[in-house]
């Protein structure tokens, strides 16, 4: 049972309560009791509107269920007149420009990789925030960048190791082009006369083609130790050793070439991690704390060595001029919370109810926060004095105006000023899509990122439109017209109001942490599509992502972009209906990759906690899942057994099927619990997410998870007794 501890008229979670007052609350010149006063006040009044909010979201939904029960056919304007007279189409405001000051570089005039980890994770949470610079040097040789034709030797492989080398020195000749020949002729580098001039092989000197791209160095001008150097707007550094084993291969001694990778990283709270009672909530907010005092380490096994691991410290680089330029050795750290729909029984109001999780969240992290405008952290997170809170999951501009005053709210509880939280508005949802720019509006003097999320907004897709028909296969969705024109018309909204130079225009993720050679070939589309920032899984893929940010002028891009005045809105509507009648194959090969994806996430959210990870599909491909990934699945699969595409018959027998398939994958794990046991509480939980589908709020998970994963935590409670 639960201890509480009563404040004023509400009931606060022990294990919350002294993690703020003896954690948080210490050297943050706030009044204790004044805090928790404002805090009530602000769950008193705007819980209320918070449901308001929910029930809309109800209402609009029967609203459009009973359309499309009534009009099985019809023409595209009177969809949208519909849409319009219920107000779920809201009028786009005419001019929409936004004000938001105080934004850091990383945001504002660099482009560059994004990564998203769990922060309940700290050595996850550690890594990405390290992650601001990145070995090209470690990511070719340990990915499939470069294709591995041959089995390596022990250690180092130095026929791979020349091959890495060769590859990057073509990127150098890329990106720091000198006058005349290639730096694979280069024997040493120097500073002469406050130039950077390079000795050559053949004989003779060369210099760089711009002169203006070399920045700074350490160690000694005639035998520096590291050249910086920086190319749209991002660093990259030569690293000189002829004592290591790559550099006394390389001709002018190089032994890495280090690129500005993760220039921002979210932290998050909500998608990816499992966090459904006050004590996950504790744990989640302790490791926030802990980047924003900066004295969070991460401790874990390697083999037969215990590894510690801290945040980096920031770059030092003496300029041929004889000054400094110091260079943040992190990533600037953003915080994700949770939407507005779940609620926490880390904090009950007077009538005993869980208060809207969305809140606590917003309170909490930004208290957090403040740790770093104080300065109480050696490592710097914003130099604007801002905290970056992206808000996630929200419908239309009502609610993203419920956030707005939130914030305001949060900013009078922690006295900061007015707009210290920037928000990042997820357009994940379709009637943010459908009315981003009036989104847009309603936080127009705090707004520093938008960002398309395609496996969600397809969630919400399919969800919307549950009764119009049966949809399209998984993979088809890509190809269909409204993702298209969603990925467009994002873009469009935010460099019509303004973003360029002072926002973030955000794309998703790569979902294949394994396929670095895939995401060379493709990520870089993103860039070309107006992206100023896309998502990646892990450091090693913000490296090789880093790459593709030299290659496209992301400015350049965007000033094309804004040129076009295409309307997408009609594209937008047109939901991604089946127009063919799938075969029996078909069918069975959609549900076994439905069924096999979502048992091998929800195995371990419900039974391990781990609420983003590596599955393997059914061909044993590692591909990154989270909730996004499961809300299509599930819906997916549920909107075929509405309409009769499948039965329920068919179903049970590929979730049966293919729990096999996934205890099979997972047979390698000591801590695994197999779906195919009748007392699995995680398989369970996978059909319920089909099976009872149709009725979740908005397609999500989050119910469903949240109510499980609470009773496989009692039932390891018992087991341990």
């Amino acid at each position: 049972m639960r201890e509480y501890k009563r404040i004023g008229k509400l009931h606060v979670a022990k294990v919350l309560h002294q993690f703020i007052e003896q954690e948080v609350m210490p050297g943050l010149d706030l009044e204790y009791e004044i805090f928790w006063n404002k805090f009530e006040q602000i769950i008193h009044e705007l819980s209320p509107e918070n449901k308001v909010l929910i029930n809309e979201r109800a209402v609009f939904q029967q609203q459009l269920n009973k359309w499309h029960q009534e009009n099985r056919s019809y023409k595209q304007g009177d969809y949208k007149t519909f849409l319009e007279q219920i107000g779920y189409l809201e009028g786009r405001p005419d001019k929409v420009t936004i004000q938001t000051e105080k934004i850091d570089l990383e945001i504002a005039q660099q482009s560059g990789p994004q990564l998203v980890v769990p922060i309940n994770n700290a050595r996850f949470a550690v890594n990405a925030a390290n992650a601001r610079w990145g070995s090209l040097y470690d990511a070719l040789y340990g990915s499939d960048a470069i294709p591995v034709t041959r089995t390596l030797q022990e250690g180092y492989d130095h026929k791979r190791g020349e091959a890495v080398i060769t590859y990057a020195k073509a990127f150098l000749d890329k990106t720091l082009p000198l006058q005349h020949s290639s730096h694979k002729n280069v024997v040493s580098y120097r500073i002469v006369e406050n130039k950077l001039i390079v000795e050559l092989a053949e004989g003779g000197f060369d210099s760089l083609q711009e002169e203006a791209l070399f920045i700074g160095f350490q160690g000694e001008m005639s035998n520096p130790s590291s050249l910086l150097f920086r190319h749209h707007g991002n660093g990259i550094e030569l690293q000189f050793d002829r004592n290591h084993v790559v550099g006394a291969s390389d001709s002018a001694g190089i032994k890495d070439i280090v690129l500005e990778a993760a220039l921002t990283t979210i932290m998050d709270c909500e998608d990816s991690v499992t966090a459904v009672d006050a004590e996950d909530k504790v744990a989640v907010y302790r490791n926030w704390l802990g980047l924003m005092k900066g004295d969070l380490q991460a401790t874990f096994q390697k083999g037969n060595k215990q590894l510690s691991r801290s945040l980096k410290q920031d770059r030092v680089f003496q300029t041929a001029e004889g000054g400094k330029t110091v260079l943040k050795g992190r990533s600037l750290m953003l915080i994700r919370n949770v939407g507005h729909l779940m609620g926490s029984d880390a904090i009950l109001d007077e009538q005993g109810n869980d208060v809207p999780e969305g809140i606590l969240d917003g309170v909490v992290t930004a208290l957090i926060a403040k740790h770093d405008l104080l300065g109480h952290s050696p490592h710097k997170n914003s130099l604007q004095q801002s905290i970056y809170i992206v808000k996630p999951k929200m419908h239309g501009s009502k609610e993203v105006a419920f956030a707005n005053t939130l914030f305001n709210r949060i900013e009078d509880v922690i006295d900061v000023p007015r707009y210290t939280i920037k928000i990042g508005v997820m357009d994940e949802e379709r009637r943010t899509s459908l009315n981003l720019q009036a989104c847009i509006n309603e936080v127009k003097e705090r707004i520093f990122f938008i960002n398309t999320g395609f496996l969600d907004r397809t969630g919400d897709e399919i969800h919307t439109s549950m009764e119009a028909g049966a949809v399209v296969r998984k993979d088809a969705m890509k190809k269909t017209a409204w993702i298209n024109a969603y990925e467009k018309a994002n873009v469009q909204a935010g460099l019509k109001t303004g973003f360029q130079g002072t926002a973030q225009i955000g794309k998703g993720m790569w979902a294949m942490p394994d396929e670095m050679a895939a995401l060379l070939r493709m990520k870089s589309e993103q860039l070309k599509a107006g992206a100023s920032t896309a998502w990646v899984p892990s450091p090693t893929a913000a490296t090789l992502h880093a790459l593709h940010y030299h290659e496209v002028d992301v400015r350049q891009e965007q000033k094309r972009l804004l040129t076009e005045g295409q309307d997408y809105l009609d594209l937008l509507l047109q939901v991604p209906l089946a127009s063919e009648t799938y075969s029996f194959d078909q069918i069975e090969e959609e549900l076994n990759n439905n069924a096999q994806s979502i048992l091998g996430y929800v195995v371990r959210w419900i039974d391990q906690g781990i609420g983003c990870s590596k599955v393997l599909d059914m061909h044993n491909t590692a591909l990154m899942e989270d909730r996004a990934t499961l809300r299509i699945s599930s819906q997916l699969l549920a909107n075929w057994l509405h309409h009769g595409v499948c039965t329920k018959e068919q179903l049970e027998q590929s979730f049966s099927r293919m729990a096999k398939v996934v205890d099979e994958q997972n047979g390698d794990d000591p801590l695994y619990f197999p779906l195919s046991s009748k007392h699995s509480i995680a398989y369970q939980a996978a059909l319920e997410l089909v099976f009872e589908g149709v009725n979740q709020p908005n397609g999500y998970t989050e119910p469903i998870l949240h109510k499980r994963r609470l009773e496989a935590k009692e039932r390891f409670k018992s087991s341990t007794k």
